[in-house]
C-alpha cells in the first residue's frame, strides 16, 4: 500500500516538480496534547498543471531524484 498525503502547494518554480506543505496533528506521548507539525514534500509535476496554493494529494513512489520521492496525484 502505497502512502498517500494531502497538502497544499507552496512552491512550483522548479522544472516538472512542485514543494507541498503537508500539516498533521501529533499526540505528545508523554503531555497527551496535540501538536501541529508540518512538512515539506517535493512531489513530480510532469505536465507543469499544479500552481502555489492548490490543494493536491501526493503518492508514495520509486525514486525520481535525489529527494523526489512523491508524485501528483490529484487537486482536491
Amino acid at each position: 500500500m502505497k502512502k498517500k498525503l494531502t497538502g497544499k502547494v507552496v512552491s512550483d518554480k522548479m522544472d516538472k516538480t512542485v514543494t507541498v506543505l503537508v500539516s498533521r496533528y501529533v499526540k505528545h506521548p508523554k503531555y497527551k496534547k496535540y501538536l501541529k507539525t508540518s512538512e515539506k514534500y517535493k512531489a513530480h509535476d510532469a505536465a507543469k498543471e499544479f500552481k502555489i496554493g492548490d490543494t493536491v494529494i501526493i503518492e508514495e513512489c520509486a525514486p525520481i531524484s535525489k529527494d523526489k520521492r512523491f508524485k501528483v496525484i490529484k487537486k482536491i
